[in-house]
Order: C-alpha cells, then structure tokens, then sequence
C-alpha cells in the first residue's frame, strides 16, 4: 500500500519529542506523590508544556507582570516556567520567611544550561547547590579574600595600581596632547583596567593589561570579550532550561556559544594554574601568596568533594572571585 505522505527520519523525531511530553503532560495523575496539603495557589493562564512564559513574553517588564499577578493572586503564589514550579513572594512578610527563617530551603539556586558548562558543572560558588562544598569554599572565600586581614595585605597592591595608571596617562598626556594641552580619555575604560588588574594581581598575580605597554591590548581586548560574553551567557534565557527535552536542539545556539566561551576562559585559567604548579614544585615562589597559591595548599591534602578535582575546584573559585568583583 502506499501511503500519501513521506516523513524523513529527523521529522519523525521532532515530532516525537513534542509528542511524548505533551501526551505525560496531559495525561499524568494530577498531585501524585506531591503532597497539597497548604500549597500557594497557582496563577491563572497557564498553558500546556510552557506553563506561564507566555506571560513574560510581553514588552512589559517581567516584574510588573508578576506584580499585577500578585495583586490577584496574594502576595504569595506560584507560577509555572516550563516544567518547573516557580514560588513568587511579593511583600516583606513573606521574603523574610523565605530568606531569614528558611533559608536553606531556599539557599540552592536553580539549574541551568549556562552554569553546567560556564560554571564547571555547578562548581562556582554563586550557583553550587547549598552542602558541605558550597560551605568550605564560602569559607575559603570569606576568610582569604574578603577578610579586613587580606584586605590591608593587598593594599600595596591597589596603591601600585593606582599609582602606575596616573603615571601612564600623564605619559599618555604628554605625547598626544593637542594644541589645547588636553586629552581625551575613556575613563570608564581606565577605571575598569585598573580594578581588573587590582584583582587579577590578588587572585593570580597578574596584570589584565599593562598600562605602560599596547603590545598586550589585543590579547587583554579578547580576554575582556569572553569575561563579558559569559555575563551574558549567564544572564540568557535558554529554552532548555524551562524544557529540558529541548536540550538537543540548541535552539538559538546558545550552548554552542557556552561551550565555546568556556573554553577559551578555561584555557587562560589553565594556563595561571600549571605556572603556579610549576613555580610550587621547583621552589622559585617569591613574595607573599596570592589566592590561586593558597588554593593549590588547602587543597592539597583535600579529598575531591562532591566528584570534583582540586583543579576544577581552583579554577571555578578564583574565576568567581575574579567576576564577583568586575565593574562594568
């Protein structure tokens, strides 16, 4: 018999893909397993499989979206993203329950795309699920480079930055004033070079760019892109992060852009890494410490916590420290 249509091999598995959790989504027992005992009500609107991100879709900014749905629904209720509950509180009362009173309930951050692949699989401190690992790396971080301690210890470090920047657009002066004896500079663009190198020098003790050399403005130019790429990366809505059966799709790109941006930032802090271990190994450390150097020793004698290498461990916390100090 011969049939009127023909259906190539990827057609009949995109087809599939809708179908299967359209048909779960459907026809799954309502609350099964899932007590309802006291559950915040559920906003109106919602649609099958994508819940309520249709809502958000709008020119009109998600809070205020939310907000009007609070004025209907109370000040706590719930919304679907995808196939994940989402609660949403909408007046003191209520957040200082969910963040003073329960705050461990509330202190592990969702999944997503973006932390799987730029965050060496959840082992950034920002998005790592609350436990014993999340809690020993906080600890480290306070203490090491939070403290008031590290923080007068390094402050030669911020003075010699300081100083060098006056000096190099004094110099910058000199050589390109016009007849008018001023210069033009974007100090947004100075301002930011200086704090970058101030930390980068306390994590790894390097500089982002050396002010008195433009041999390195290339290499610091790309180093700045992939700092702001995985920003926005990490700030994306990705649909497989509401519908994770979409994943092999990569619809938009967006996990091969990830992929690529992780790359190129894993390479640049692979490379600090294998130098302080080189410089560990043959005894030709000079001069105090700096945050990588004190990762490669309290972790020296660690086992790997939650499957994670002291490497990966290294490299994701000074990374953090690293972005979590970026001013843009």
């Amino acid at each position: 018999m011969d049939f009127p249509f023909q259906f190539s091999a990827s057609a009949v598995l995109i087809l599939f893909a809708f179908i299967t959790p359209t048909i779960y989504y459907l026809f799954r027992i309502p609350g099964k397993g899932i007590s309802k005992k006291r559950a915040p009500p559920e906003a109106a609107g919602a649609w099958p499989l994508i819940g309520h991100l249709h809502l958000l879709r709008g020119s009109q900014p998600p809070h205020i979206t939310l907000g009007n749905l609070a004025d209907k629904h109370g000040p706590i209720f719930t919304v679907k993203l995808g196939v994940h509950r989402a609660l949403i509180v909408s007046n003191w009362e209520m957040a200082k329950e969910c963040l003073r009173i329960n705050d461990k309930a509330f202190a592990t951050r969702p999944k997503t795309l973006a932390m799987d692949i730029l965050g060496y699989n959840y082992s950034i401190l920002s998005f790592s699920p609350y436990g014993t690992y999340w809690r020993l790396i906080r600890k480290i971080v306070t203490l090491e480079v939070l403290s008031n301690h590290r923080l007068e210890m390094f402050k030669h470090v911020r003075e010699d930055e300081v100083r060098d920047a006056v000096g190099a657009l004094y110099q910058q002066w000199i050589l390109n004033k016009s007849n008018s004896q001023k210069l033009l500079v974007e100090m947004k663009r100075w301002f930011n070079d200086i704090t970058l190198n101030i930390i980068l020098k306390i994590i790894v003790s390097k500089r982002y760019v050396d002010h008195a050399s433009h041999g390195e403005e290339k290499a610091s130019d790309e180093w700045r892109d992939s700092l702001r790429t995985f920003l926005e990366l990490s700030g994306m809505f990705v649909v497989s992060d509401a519908l994770p059966f979409l994943r092999w799709l990569d619809l938009g790109g967006a996990e091969k852009a990830m992929k690529r941006t992780a790359k190129n930032l894993d390479h640049a802090v692979e490379k600090w890494l294998e130098e302080h271990k080189q410089r560990k190994a043959s005894g030709t450390a000079k001069g105090e410490e700096d945050f990588m150097d004190l990762m490669l020793s309290v972790l020296d004698d660690a086992k790997e916590l939650s499957n994670r290498s002291a490497d990966t461990i290294n490299k994701a916390t000074c990374l953090v420290c690293y972005f979590s100090t970026i001013l843009w």
